[in-house]
C-alpha cells in the first residue's frame, strides 16, 4: 500500500479544497461544544476541518478504527507521542529563528531546528516496528518513513547537519576588554584560572553563607555587543561560518511534505483521545462501531450524550446512560414524556453517535451498530427571527420543506418538538403528514414530541418513554425506554402527587 494520509485512506476520501465549513446540524446536536472542547490546545495543527469532513466509505472508516485502536497500545502512542514532541520542539527552534534579528544567530537555531528533525525522525523509524502496530495506516507510514530516512537526501540532511554542528562546536577564542574596547582575538591555550580561584577561595568558607552573586540571565536574543563579537569569530573562522550560511541557504525547505502532513493529522487521533479520557476515567465505555451503508438496523447499549458527561465527569457527577434499537423494518423513534425528562438529550446522543461513528472515531456505549448516512438533517426550536417577517409556524414548515426537499433514503432526521407553536389538532395533522412522508422514504429519524398518537403510526414506529422515579413524579431518571407512549401515566401520577385523583377530590370535599 502506497501511503498517502493517516487519515484519509484515499484520496477521494479528504476535503475537496478549500475551506472546510461546520456543518449546519452541529449546533443543535452540540457537536460544536465536543469539538471545540477536543481541539482546545491544539490550535497549531488547525484540526477542526478534520472534524467537519465525514467520510462517505465504510472501508475509510475502518482504516481510522485500525489507526485509533493502534494508539491504545501504550507502546505505540509512546513513540506517537514522542514524534510529536521532537516535531513541536523543531517548530519552537524554527519560530525562535524568525524572532532573532541577526543573521548567524539565526542560522544557528534553523540549524538547531534540522538536526532534532533528523533525530526525531531516526529514532521514530526506529522504535514505531518494536511497538508493532497493526493498522493499514501506520504500516504503511512506517514504510514510508523508513525510505526515506536510508534515503540519499535526508543522509545528507542529517550529515551536513551533524558535520557543521561540530566544526562550530569545536571553535575556541579569547575575548580581550579594556575600557570601551572590546578583541576578538584566537585562542591560544591561555590557562583557564577560574577554577584555581575558586579552590583558592573555598579554604576560607566557614559554613553556609549568603550568596551575593546577581543571576543574569541568559536572553536568547543578542544584543549588539554580542552581535560584534559573533560577527569578529566568524571573521576568524570564516570557513565554518559559510557551511552554515550555504547549508542554512540551501535547505530553505528540509521539511519533508508527507512527514509534516502526517504530523498534523496523527494529532487528530491524540486529541478526541484526550477529550474521551476523562470519561473513560469515570468508567463511561466507548466502542468502534459497525457501520454499514445497507443495513438500517441500529442499535447502541449504555450510550449517552459525550458532550453532556464531559461536563458532568469533569464536575464529578453521574452520567445516565440509555439503550436503542430499531430491527428489521423499524426506522422511526418517537420520544415522550414529561419535560425536562432527557428525550432531547436522547435525540442528540442519536445523532451525535452518526456523526462520529461517520468521521471514525469510537462512539459512546457498548455493542454499537451504526448506519453511514449521505446527509444528517436537524430540526430543534428556533427562537423567532423579527427581521424575516415569518411566523414561528411558517418557519417550522419551511425548514421541514427544506429537509424533505434534500433527503434522500439514506439521510438521519433528527426532529424536537416540532410544531409546539400552533394548536394540538394543527400539529398532530402536520406531523402525520411528515412522519408519513419520512416512512414511505425509509429513512431513519428520531422525533422527540409531546403528541403520544405520533408513537402508533405503523410497525416502522417504535415508541420510546422518559422515565419518573416511582411515587415521585416531580423527580427524572432521565432514562428513556423502549415502551408505548402513555401521557395519561404520568398525568395520574402527578394528580396523585398534588391529591387532584377524583377519589382523592371527592374525600377532601367531603363528597
Amino acid at each position: 500500500m502506497v501511503f498517502h494520509s493517516i487519515l484519509f485512506e484515499k484520496p477521494e476520501d479528504g476535503p475537496r479544497g478549500g475551506d472546510v465549513p461546520e456543518p449546519d446540524f452541529f449546533a443543535d446536536l452540540n457537536l460544536d461544544q465536543i469539538i471545540s472542547a477536543v481541539t482546545i490546545g491544539w490550535d497549531d495543527y488547525n484540526l477542526k476541518p478534520f472534524f467537519y469532513t465525514e467520510l462517505s466509505r465504510e472501508a475509510a472508516i475502518t482504516y481510522r478504527h485500525e489507526v485509533m485502536q493502534d494508539l491504545d497500545d501504550a507502546d505505540v502512542l509512546d513513540s506517537i507521542n514522542a514524534f510529536a514532541q521532537g516535531m513541536r520542539k523543531m517548530r519552537e527552534h524554527l519560530a525562535q529563528a524568525e524572532k532573532l534579528r541577526y543573521r548567524l544567530q539565526k542560522e544557528w537555531w534553523f540549524l538547531e531546528a534540522i538536526v532534532v528533525y533528523c533525530e526525531t525522525l531516526v529514532a521514530f523509524a526506529r522504535d514505531l516496528p518494536l511497538a508493532a502496530p497493526t493498522s493499514k495506516g501506520l504500516g504503511a507510514f512506517h514504510q514510508y518513513l523508513t525510505g526515506y530516512v536510508v534515503s540519499e537526501r535526508f543522509q545528507s540532511l542529517t550529515h551536513d547537519a551533524e558535520h557543521i554542528k561540530r566544526r562550530l562546536s569545536a571553535i575556541r577564542y579569547c575575548v580581550l576588554i579594556k575600557g570601551n574596547a572590546v578583541t576578538v582575538r584566537h585562542y591560544d591555550a591561555e590557562i583557564d584560572y577560574s577554577a584555581d580561584v575558586l579552590r583558592i577561595f573555598e579554604r576560607f568558607k566557614q559554613g553556609a553563607v549568603k550568596d551575593h552573586r546577581v543571576e543574569l540571565r541568559d536572553w536568547l536574543d543578542m544584543n549588539h555587543v554580542e552581535a560584534h563579537v559573533l560577527d569578529f569569530v566568524a571573521q576568524l573562522h570564516p570557513r565554518e561560518f559559510l557551511e552554515l550560511t550555504t547549508y542554512s541557504a540551501n535547505n530553505a525547505s528540509y521539511l519533508d511534505a508527507t512527514i509534516r502532513t502526517f504530523d498534523r493529522e496523527v494529532q487528530f487521533y491524540l486529541a478526541f483521545r484526550g477529550y474521551i479520557s476523562i470519561c473513560k476515567a469515570a468508567n463511561l465505555c466507548f466502542c468502534y462501531p459497525r457501520v454499514s451503508s445497507s443495513n438500517k438496523a441500529v442499535r447502541c447499549d449504555e450510550t449517552f450524550d459525550l458532550a453532556l458527561a464531559h461536563k458532568l465527569t469533569s464536575e464529578n457527577a453521574g452520567v445516565v446512560q440509555n439503550d436503542f434499537h430499531l430491527d428489521d423494518e423499524e426506522r422511526l423513534i418517537v420520544v415522550s414524556g414529561p419535560n425536562n425528562g432527557g428525550k432531547t438529550t436522547f435525540a442528540r446522543t442519536f445523532g451525535q453517535l452518526h456523526y462520529l461513528a461517520r468521521i471514525g472515531c469510537p462512539v459512546p456505549g457498548r455493542n454499537a451498530t451504526l448506519f453511514l448516512y449521505d446527509r444528517l438533517f436537524t430540526h430543534f426550536e428556533r427562537e423567532e427571527n423579527t427581521k424575516d417577517l415569518r411566523g414561528k409556524l411558517q418557519d417550522d414548515l419551511m425548514r421541514v420543506h427544506h429537509i424533505m426537499t434534500h433527503a434522500t433514503s439514506r439521510s438521519v432526521i433528527i426532529m424536537n418538538e416540532i410544531f409546539s407553536s400552533t394548536t394540538l389538532t394543527d400539529a398532530l395533522f402536520l406531523s402525520r403528514k411528515i412522519i408519513g412522508e419520512i416512512l414511505e422514504r425509509d429513512l431513519l429519524c428520531v422525533c422527540v414530541t409531546f403528541i403520544d398518537e405520533l408513537a402508533h403510526l405503523g410497525e416502522q414506529v417504535v415508541s420510546m418513554v422518559s422515565e419518573i422515579k416511582p411515587g415521585d413524579p416531580a423527580s427524572r431518571t432521565y432514562r428513556v425506554r423502549r415502551k408505548p407512549a402513555d401521557g395519561r401515566a404520568y398525568a395520574v401520577s402527578v394528580a396523585e402527587h398534588y391529591g387532584l385523583t377524583y377519589d382523592r377530590l371527592k374525600e377532601r370535599l367531603g363528597l
